[in-house]
């Protein structure tokens, strides 16, 4: 077995101490792509105590790392287009501040509740620890079927939900974002809303439009990063770079700008997908005419010259590298075992369930973790925000250069390591974010 893909199993435990943290509320089994998500907090924790454990953390450090700073949850009132009025429920989390303000996206989603948003926020502390960004972590969102509403309505859930939050957010506060299903248009409806009552505060969100004060290259940044962090990985993981095979399952933002700048790189990617259904073509997709269809037709439906598949069907396609860039938990305990990819790249937050580790890491597949892989979005986010506060404009060269060392350089660490104690990434990734922000506490005499 590759020394990347251990399974991280500690010989002994510190006496009072478990790697089973009690979850909020029961786990349900993990799911397929569609389906409600499964407890991301609960994995989040899981994931973090394996990484305590190793690193001999104690008992009062992992119960303040593991609870969040603040939580919200609002109610926001929406007049609809049909003059009805329709309540809404809002989150939102905030994890940790020691290192700097919080930082986070906001999703739309009918299945966001309380512990994904918990779940999120605290990925979102690692993740920043891991790129060393000055900056903590949090996480929002709004229960509700975007698609199910105009403009106007998702408009004015935005600045409703804005107008909520408002008095816990702000540049040195707690700085949102986009996240699924949220775009650059309502991050402009939220900076508008606060600055009606702050005035003009630009670095109050990230995501923006370049118009508004916003970054170019910002919309690709998370799939640039992913794709930074494969290029740094490829020797290291055994891939044939640039001459792999990808198969990206999720065809949004992130999937999308992936699969288009692997192509860019000489990689072929075979297969993608949607909710609905996956898209093969074994001698490698045309990925600029399948986004210009998806554009046109608003779905894959129609494509020619492909074999469609299921996504659980896409998700044991043999290939290079796998890359999950849509929801939580579509790989678990159920499918590990059918994957046929050497490497999982996990673009999306929490795509592969714990229990699916292990038997991974058994197989000798190896899994570049969330943590850092995406952590491409949050790193140009940060940009963003250095350009508003001090006034001056990047360009996108700067911009993309920046984002590539940055990603590179924590790939690297990360590496190192998981070769010195003989880890999985992911527990490598873990450690190191931990200790950042352990260190940090610590300086600041919070512990």
């Amino acid at each position: 077995m590759p020394r990347h893909a251990r399974s991280d199993r500690p010989a002994k435990r510190q006496a009072g101490t478990s790697l089973t943290p009690r979850p909020s509320k029961p786990v349900p089994a993990p799911v397929s792509p569609g389906a409600a998500p499964y407890n991301l907090k609960a994995m989040a924790d899981l994931q973090f105590e394996r990484a305590a454990e190793l690193i001999g953390l104690n008992r009062e450090l992992r119960d303040l790392l593991t609870t969040s700073y603040r939580e919200i949850q609002v109610r926001i009132p929406v007049r609809m287009d049909d003059g009805a009025v329709r309540v809404f429920t809002g989150y939102r989390v905030q994890h940790n501040q020691a290192r700097g303000p919080m930082k986070g996206g906001i999703r739309y989603h009918p299945h966001v509740d309380l512990d994904e948003v918990r779940g999120l926020a605290a990925l979102m502390t690692w993740k920043t620890a891991l790129v060393e960004l000055p900056f903590g972590g949090a996480k929002g969102g709004v229960t509700c079927d975007p698609k199910a509403l105009s403009a106007g309505e998702l408009e004015r859930l935005t600045r409703g939900f804005t107008a909520m939050i408002d008095p816990v957010i702000g540049p040195f506060e707690d700085v949102p974002a986009p996240d699924v299903n949220t775009t650059a248009q309502m991050m402009a409806w939220l900076m508008d809303e606060y600055s009606r009552r702050h005035g003009h505060t630009p670095a109050v969100v990230t995501g923006k439009p370049v118009e508004l004060e916003g970054l170019p290259g910002r919309d690709a940044a998370t799939g640039r990063g992913c794709v930074d962090v494969i290029k740094a990985a490829a020797k290291d993981m055994g891939v044939p770079w640039p001459k792999a095979t990808a198969v990206i399952q999720g065809f949004g933002n992130v999937g999308s700008w992936t699969a288009k700048l692997l192509a860019a790189e000489g990689v072929t990617v075979i297969a993608v997908s949607d909710s609905r259904s996956g898209y093969l073509n074994r001698n490698g997709l045309d990925i600029e005419r399948l986004a210009q269809h998806r554009k046109r037709a608003g779905s894959f439906e129609g494509l020619t010259g492909v074999e469609r598949i299921s996504n659980e069907e896409l998700l044991a396609l043999p290939c290079d590298l796998l890359i999950p860039a849509a929801i939580e938990g579509v790989i678990h305990a159920g499918n590990a075992g059918q994957v046929r990819a050497r490497v999982i790249v996990e673009a999306a937050n929490g795509p592969t369930a714990l229990e699916a580790d292990d038997i991974l890491a058994k197989r000798g597949v190896s899994i570049l973790p969330d943590i850092l892989v995406n952590a491409g979005g949050v790193t140009a986010s940060y940009f963003e925000w250095v350009q508003n506060l001090q006034r001056l404009a990047w360009e996108e060269e700067r911009v993309n250069q920046e984002l590539e060392r940055i990603m590179a350089r924590a790939y690297r660490k990360v590496w190192a390591a998981a070769q010195a104690r003989r880890i999985s990434l992911r527990t490598a990734a873990y450690c190191t974010a931990i200790d950042k922000v352990v260190t940090a506490t610590r300086l600041r005499g919070l512990a």
